[in-house]
């Protein structure tokens, strides 16, 4: 059904109307927007009970395999669709960072301007100016050979496809003095006088611009630490990460799951007050490096640390604390047979940013030597099962009686620790 649609929508003239191709921008989101539309309808309809067989309607555990594979085969071309939205933006971010920057380029014109009504055009407007349209070049150059990958927010996109928050204030520092350095370099390249360039030489005293090279080391340090940390919480198993379908600007405030993360929204805010600080003395002052106070200095590396130090504190290895048999409304309490649906009760069975029907769909359970992939229950406008801190599963018939061990494989590949059941005949 799905190649039958693309097929149709390729075919569509000029990619228009209901195109849901994925070759150019407008057939990858509307194909994306269908995709998700049919899918949410389907899981309203089996929430209600309506739309299963009557051939495996008789049988609660067979209707529930049912619905969960179809979802799950649902969920496939959703993110199929959402992959393909997703690169189809990345492909046009580059010229909206193009357009961003040059954008940056005509407000510092303009700016300048209005500034120099009554106080007259100075050298050192002239020098901001050529030093803005050079970095603005490189940008554009960046954002060309990266074209496939974000443009310019190539090198601040983590290796989850998620908006970097260190590289990212990093990135913005980094900037921020080669602009100014270049503007101390194009007036030494127009001065004459020998005073003038002694003047502009000794603006790049280490004394003088103490502060800025501070915060830029530590910032820098704390995005290549960062990223260090991460790798190795990673493939230790203490941190669970889900590749994200493109980047986006909230990425910055939030983390993996979209929430509103404390360290980095304060780490991005002192970072970027700080740097308007910044630029304005740069502004005010543009024969010398910007001389950062060290009292505002301070306050960006406690910032910086308390990021770090959130950095280290998120995440969390899932775990399985108890086992039990599932019971139904006016069973009988006894032991865990084969066939019999158990409740894995425990922590971080769902990563961040593993919401989706399609990474659920992933999850699963290994008891003795079968692997039992997670049956995904509908209900009204979510899933009840798999949840964050419960997960319902049924003991395969080829399990054997005895002692087994029941373990969790999460979306994000992780393990958990193993608990031990005793199955009975």
């Amino acid at each position: 059904m799905a190649v039958q649609e693309a097929g149709r929508g390729a075919g569509t003239a000029f990619h228009g109307g209901g195109c849901t191709c994925g070759d150019c921008p407008h057939g990858a989101r509307a194909g994306h927007r269908r995709a998700v539309a049919e899918f949410l309808a389907r899981r309203e309809e089996f929430a209600a009970g309506r739309g299963v067989p009557a051939a495996v309607a008789h049988s609660p555990s067979a209707s529930r395999q049912w619905v969960s594979e179809e979802l799950a085969q649902s969920a496939a071309l959703v993110a199929e669709r959402r992959r393909a939205a997703g690169g189809a933006w990345l492909d046009r971010l580059w010229r909206r960072t193009a357009a961003g920057v040059w954008a940056a380029v005509v407000a510092l014109l303009l700016g300048q301007s209005l500034t120099a009504v009554g106080a007259g055009w100075t050298a050192a407007r002239t020098a901001g100016l050529l030093s803005a349209l050079v970095v603005a070049a490189a940008l554009t150059g960046a954002s060309w050979f990266h074209r496939a990958r974000g443009g310019a927010l190539a090198p601040v996109v983590g290796e989850d496809n998620r908006l970097s928050t260190s590289r990212a204030v990093a990135a913005a520092w980094v900037l921020f003095v080669a602009y100014a350095v270049l503007v101390l370099a194009v007036r030494l390249a127009a001065a004459s006088a020998h005073g003038e360039r002694d003047t502009l030489l000794s603006g790049l005293e280490l004394a003088r611009g103490a502060g800025v090279v501070t915060v830029l080391a530590v910032v820098c340090g704390i995005a290549v630490l960062v990223r260090r940390v991460v790798g190795l919480r990673v493939h230790s198993q203490r941190l669970q990460k889900v590749h994200a379908d493109r980047p986006r600007a909230a990425d910055l405030l939030t983390d993996d799951s979209g929430r509103g993360s404390f360290a980095d929204i304060q780490y991005v805010v002192t970072g970027a007050v700080a740097l308007l600080f910044a630029a304005v003395r740069l502004a005010r002052r543009p024969d010398r490096l910007p001389d950062l106070p060290w009292g505002l200095a301070a306050v960006v590396l406690v910032s910086a640390a308390t990021y770090l130090a959130g950095k280290y504190a998120e995440g969390g290895r899932p775990v399985i604390l108890s086992v039990v048999r599932a019971r139904e409304a006016g069973d009988l309490d006894a032991p865990i047979r084969t066939g019999d649906d158990i409740e894995i009760r425990g922590a971080c069975f769902v990563p961040p940013g593993a919401q989706g029907a399609d990474r659920l769909a992933r999850m699963a359970v290994r008891v003795g030597p079968v692997h039992v992939h997670v049956p995904l229950v509908p209900v009204r406008g979510g899933f009840s099962n798999p949840t964050d801190t419960l997960l319902t599963v049924p003991v395969p018939a080829d399990v054997e009686p005895g002692r087994v061990e029941v373990q969790v494989v999460t979306a994000a590949g992780v393990e958990t620790n193993r608990y031990a059941i005793d199955v009975t005949d």
